[in-house]
C-alpha cells in the first residue's frame, strides 16, 4: 500500500549549495518499507497507478514538505533536563536574575535543588559569585550558562559537589580568591568535567528517562527526525539504553548518531581510554547494527568560548590582553584523533576562538583522511585563510546560525574588537571554499527550533529580538535554499547518514517535515511545523 501526498511544494534542489529552491508538488510513500517511492508530478505514472491501486491520499493544501529536519550538534539530556530548569536567559541584570530565582525557589518548595540555565554572562558584567546566590535559598543553586562552559552555583552547591579540596581538572578553572576559596564560577573542563556528572548522577535513572523523553517529543514536534548527539558520557548513555529499551519495537522515536566526550586527563593512558570505550561501544552500536542509535565518534573542546574569555585567539582580547589558551596542546590531540580515525570513528573538534580552529585544521590535516568526514563544531571566528581550507582536506563546517543572533553579541566587541567582528560566523565564505555545512543548534546552549535557525541562517538578523534591525556579518548570509539544505542533506552528510536520508529522493527514507510557510527567509518567524513523518509515518500532527 501507498500513501500520495500531493498539492504540496516538496523541496529538492539541484545540490547541496543550490541558490534557488526546486519543487516537485507530489511524493509517494511505500508504506511498508517506509520508503520515498516516487517524488515528482501528480501526474507521473507512478502516482497515477498507485492511487488507481488505492492509494491513501493527502492534500498538503500547498505547504512547502522539505526533508526532516536533522540537528547537526545538540546535547540530548542537556536539552531534557533545561527543559525542567528555570530559564534566567530573559533576565537582563543581577537584580532580575536574583528575583526571578527567589520567586522559582518559593514556587517549587519540594525541590531537592535549584536548577537555572541560560545565563549570559554580559547580564552579571561577567561576574558570577556565590555569594549573590546564597541569600534567596538554603538548597544548592546551579546556574549553566547560556554556552554551558560555565556554571555560576551557590556555596550549598559547592559544598554538595565537594570542590574546595578538589585541583583545576585540565582545561577547566575553578574560580578561587585570593585566599583559595572557590568563588562560586567554574568554567570550561570544570562545569563540563564536574558540574554536568553530578548533576547527571544525582537525578534517579528515571528523571534522566523522563528527561531524554522530553527531549524527543520536543525535537518530534519541532519537525525533526534525526539528531546528532555531541557530549555523550556513561551516565547519559546508560538513561538512553533504558529508555530506547522501553520504545516499540526496542528502537528510538528518531534516528541518533553520538559523539562521545572525550576529556583531557593527567596521562595520555588514561585520556585514551575514553577513545577506547567509544570505539568499543561503536563495535555493537553502528549504522549497520542499529542505525537508529549508534556510536558516530569522538568530540573533543580545543576551546572554550567568546563570552568568558576563554575562546583561544590568536591576537588578544582587546580588553584584557589575555588569549585564552587551548585546552589541547597539538601533542596532546594528535594520539586522541589518530586512535579515533584508526577504528573508524569521526572526530568532532569544537573550535571557537582562530587560534583553536587552526589547531584543529591543522591537526585533522595530519590525520590525513579526507574520507572520514571529521568536522570542526562552531568555527565562530574562523580566519579567511582557514576558510578556505576546510574543503580540500574533507572537512564538514557544523555551525550554529542560532549563536550569531546580535541580541546575544552585545559584548563582543569589547571582547574582539571591531576589525575581528566583521568576520564572524562565516558561513557563506566556509560553503565558498568548498566545505560541507551542516547547521544545528547546539541545545540547550541555544533554542532548538529549526526555523529560527534559518531566519539567522538567512537574514542574520535576531529571533529573540525580532524587533531589531542590526545584522550579524550580513556578507555571510545563505541563500534559503542553501540553509534548508545545510540542515537536511548537510546535518545527514555530517554524520553519514546521506545515503539513506537528507533529501527527497526515491529510495530513501520518508522522513519529511511538513510547514506552513511562505518561500521568504523574511518570513521564517511567522512560519509553523504542521506535521513530522519518521519511515513513511507521521510522528507529529500540530493541533
Amino acid at each position: 500500500m501507498c500513501t500520495v501526498l500531493h498539492n504540496g511544494r516538496f523541496f529538492r534542489p539541484a545540490t547541496l549549495n543550490s541558490q534557488e529552491p526546486d519543487f516537485a508538488d507530489c511524493l509517494v510513500i511505500d508504506e511498508r518499507s517506509g520508503e520515498i517511492k516516487h517524488i515528482g508530478s501528480a501526474e507521473d505514472a507512478v502516482a497515477r497507478e498507485a492511487k488507481a491501486a488505492g492509494a491513501k491520499l493527502q492534500d498538503m493544501d500547498g505547504r512547502v514538505v522539505v526533508p526532516g529536519f536533522i540537528d547537526g550538534h545538540m546535547h540530548l539530556l542537556l536539552t531534557g533536563e533545561a527543559l525542567n530548569q528555570l530559564d534566567v536567559g530573559p533576565f537582563k541584570n543581577l537584580e532580575e536574575i536574583r528575583n526571578g530565582i527567589r520567586e522559582y525557589a518559593q514556587e517549587n518548595p519540594n525541590l531537592p535543588r535549584v536548577l537555572c540555565r541560560g545565563w549570559l554572562q554580559a547580564s552579571t558584567g561577567g561576574v558570577a559569585l556565590a555569594s549573590d546566590l546564597n541569600d534567596l535559598d538554603p538548597r544548592p543553586i546551579f546556574i549553566n550558562a547560556e554556552d554551558m562552559h560555565s556554571a555560576w552555583v551557590n556555596t550549598a552547591a559547592l559544598d554538595e559537589m565537594g570542590v574546595a579540596d578538589m585541583e583545576d581538572p585540565p582545561g577547566g578553572e575553578i574560580h578561587r580568591d585570593e585566599n583559595g576559596v572557590a568563588t562560586g564560577l567554574l568554567s570550561e573542563s570544570a562545569a563540563i568535567g564536574i558540574v554536568w556528572p553530578f548533576l547527571s548522577g544525582v537525578s534517579s535513572m528515571e528523571d534522566r528517562v523522563r528527561y531524554i523523553k522530553d527531549a524527543f517529543d520536543a525535537y518530534t514536534s519541532s519537525g525533526y527526525t534525526g539528531l546528532v548527539e555531541l557530549a555523550m558520557d556513561q551516565v547519559s548513555w546508560d538513561a538512553l539504553q533504558l529508555f530506547r529499551s522501553r520504545q516499540p519495537g526496542g528502537t528510538l522515536p528518531i534516528s541518533l548518531a553520538t559523539h562521545w566526550l572525550v576529556l583531557p586527563r593527567n596521562t595520555e593512558e588514561e585520556t585514551l581510554k575514553q577513545v577506547d570505550r567509544a570505539i568499543e561501544l561503536h563495535k555493537r552500536f553502528n549504522a549497520t547494527d542499529t542505525p537508529d542509535c549508534r556510536i558516530a565518534g569522538i568530540k573533543v573542546l580545543c576551546d572554550g568560548v567568546v563570552d568568558s574569555c576563554t575562546a583561544a585567539l590568536r591576537e588578544p582580547y582587546s580588553h584584557n590582553n589575555g588569549n585564552g589558551n587551548p585546552i589541547w596542546s597539538r601533542e596532546q590531540l594528535a594520539p586522541v584523533l589518530r586512535r579515533a580515525d584508526g577504528a573508524g570513528l569521526q572526530c568532532a573538534l569544537h573550535a571557537i576562538g582562530d587560534a583553536a580552529i587552526k589547531i584543529a585544521i591543522d591537526c585533522l590535516e595530519q590525520v590525513g583522511n579526507p574520507a572520514g568526514r571529521h568536522r570542526i563544531e562552531h568555527l565562530e571566528t574562523c580566519t579567511p585563510e582557514d576558510a578556505k581550507r576546510l574543503g580540500p582536506l574533507g572537512i564538514t563546517a557544523s555551525v550554529q546560525p542560532v549563536h550569531s543572533d546580535p541580541a546575544i553579541l552585545g559584548e563582543w566587541p569589547k571582547l574582539l574588537g571591531p576589525t575581528r567582528c566583521k568576520h564572524v560566523f562565516p558561513y557563506g565564505e566556509l560553503a565558498k571554499g568548498g566545505a560541507v555545512l551542516a547547521i544545528g543548534t547546539d541545545s540547550p546552549t541555544a533554542p532548538y527550533g529549526p526555523l529560527p535557525n534559518l531566519y539567522m541562517a538567512t537574514t542574520r538578523r535576531s529571533a529573540r529580538e525580532p524587533e531589531r534591525r542590526d545584522q550579524t556579518t550580513p556578507q555571510f548570509a545563505l541563500s534559503l535554499a542553501a540553509a534548508v539544505s545545510a540542515a537536511t542533506q548537510g546535518a545527514a552528510y555530517s554524520c553519514f547518514a546521506d545515503g539513506w536520508t537528507g533529501t527527497l529522493e526515491a529510495g530513501k527514507a520518508a522522513n519529511l517535515t511538513v510547514i506552513d510557510m511562505k518561500w521568504d527567509a523574511e518570513k521564517l518567524l511567522e512560519a509553523n511545523v504542521r506535521e513530522t513523518w519518521f519511515r513513511g509515518r507521521r510522528i507529529y500532527a500540530a493541533e
